[in-house]
């Protein structure tokens, strides 16, 4: 486990040549996943700009990771 990823979401041992994503990854898709769904149930979007909800979709993919990083960190913590 490195302190920058978190290690391996689902490590497998019989899977060493492929790595798959890291918990960190999973952290910000799961976190994604949330924020967007709540965000598209919101009927003020669905006249959005695909320019305006492409810009929305990076600030939320950098605050996903910035949110990644901060549990990744603090289960660092905890388990130490």
């Amino acid at each position: 486990m490195t302190k920058e990823t978190g290690g391996q979401a689902f490590p497998h041992e019989n899977h060493l040549s492929h790595r798959g994503m890291t918990l960190r990854d999973y952290f910000a898709a799961r976190y994604m996943q949330a924020v967007c769904s709540a965000i598209l149930t919101e009927s003020k979007f669905a006249q959005t700009s695909e320019e305006d909800m492409f810009r929305l979709l990076q600030s939320i993919c950098a605050t996903a990771y910035l949110t990644a990083d901060l549990m990744v960190e603090e289960r660092a913590v905890k388990n130490d």
